[in-house]
């Protein structure tokens, strides 16, 4: 039985990887999951002079054994094989128990998957089984986007000054993928400095509260409808994965679900905001007030299973991933306005 908290993951991960046939990896932040899914692999194909294979539901529409197969064989010219998988309607507990179970894996199992309960059965799966591990992948702590400033600008060459590291810090934190592709960028725009000072930081790296997926999320949460439609349209257009959106969606529900619980515990506003990791920009401050009067603990309670249906729908058809996001921002907009209305 192996549960690998949020913070024992990246021990976890160290080279050469540790060597358990099944790793399933969840959580809320689907770059999180995505990226050390993507280490993982890339360790144990490296250390086992390995091949990595994708498969997901649509592979298996067409061929029902192809899953197992990729699992029970050994590859032709030696080596090992990592098969990389998302949980889907074909890819679930049901399908990988009895693979998990019989220990005759050839092949190295990696799963990704989002948020999970401990009563989910993927989730259980993993953690019960002897063989297998679950990883929990949550929204970056302050401590680990440090860690991953210091990974990316050493690859650089590049230090920072401490007033930098405090500001950049405030600034990520929403996605790891996203956060890491904005340190990477402030990278390439101190090139050729020694060390990345305060003023590269204001110069390149956009405020998380003026980021085009943040002001979708935003007016949907405060009741805004059009504006969130508008905005969406706008961060898709710039590249934005819908999924993404919705995932971040989830996140921003899920924040202001604590904090609406724990001003309903009697904790009082700056409180509560002073206690938030990572930081909350003064100029999300306002905003999230607002928020936090229009909606009650049990309503954010369903909609956030309502995202989380929208999340599982959208990933299971991702030619309707922009409609099905549309109609959530919508559907959260209204909500936030019959709230309102209501107060």
């Amino acid at each position: 039985m192996v549960a690998i908290k949020a913070h024992q993951a990246n021990a976890f991960l160290n080279p050469p990887g540790p060597k358990v046939p099944a790793v399933l990896f969840y959580g809320t932040d689907v770059g999180l999951v995505a990226e050390r899914a993507q280490k993982l692999a890339a360790l144990v194909a490296a250390r086992d002079t390995g091949e990595i294979v994708r498969l997901d539901d649509s592979d298996l529409d067409t061929d029902p054994d192809r899953l197992a197969v990729e699992l029970q064989t050994i590859p032709m010219f030696g080596g090992s094989k990592v098969v990389r998988v998302s949980a889907g309607r074909k890819i679930n507990a049901a399908a990988l128990q009895p693979l998990i179970d019989s220990n005759t894996l050839a092949a190295t199992l990696i799963v990704e998957a989002g948020n999970l309960k401990p009563s989910d059965s993927m989730r259980a799966l993993f953690e019960k089984s002897a063989t297998a591990a679950a990883v929990a992948c949550y929204g970056d702590e302050a401590a680990d986007i440090e860690g991953l400033i210091r990974e990316v600008l050493q690859a650089h060459g590049l230090g920072i000054t401490s007033d930098a590291r405090e500001l950049l810090v405030a600034r990520m934190g929403a996605d790891r993928v996203m956060s890491r592709g904005e340190i990477e960028k402030l990278a390439l725009y101190a090139s050729g400095k020694h060390e990345v000072d305060a003023a590269d930081i204001e110069a390149i790296v956009g405020d998380a509260s003026e980021l085009a997926i943040d002001r979708t999320l935003n007016a949907a949460v405060s009741g805004d409808g059009k504006r969130a439609i508008e905005e969406f349209s706008r961060a898709v257009a710039s590249g934005e994965s819908p999924q993404m959106v919705i995932a971040a969606l989830q996140r921003a529900l899920q924040r202001l679900h604590r904090i609406r619980t724990d001003l309903d515990a009697g904790a009082s506003f700056e409180d509560v905001m002073r206690q938030q990791r990572p930081p909350v920009h003064f100029k999300q401050k306002d905003a999230l007030g607002l928020q936090c009067r229009m909606w009650s603990s049990p309503r954010l309670t369903h909609v956030l299973k309502r995202t989380a249906a929208a999340a599982k729908a959208a990933r299971l058809n991702s030619a309707l991933e922009e409609a099905i996001t549309e109609e959530l921002l919508l559907a959260v907009a209204s909500l936030a306005r019959q709230r309102a209305g209501r107060a």
